[in-house]
């Protein structure tokens, strides 16, 4: 397994600098509260990309 500190980025203007995983605005905290709730890390990895594929789709309806 890698570094997990590679990974994980605090910016203070994102998330009111809560960690966040690199390149997203989903916090640590997001992903604790997702799991916790009983999703699985399968699930968590396949809902962020549901939410990225949404977020896509909205820009391109707003880029028109």
């Amino acid at each position: 397994m890698d570094n997990f500190l590679s990974r994980i980025a605090i910016r203070p203007g994102v998330r009111s600098g809560k960690p966040c995983i690199k390149g997203t605005r989903l916090t640590v905290g997001d992903v604790l509260d997702y799991l916790g709730s009983g999703m699985t890390e399968d699930q968590d990895i396949l809902a962020c990309l549901q939410w990225a594929a949404q977020r896509e789709h909205m820009t391109e309806v707003v880029a028109l």
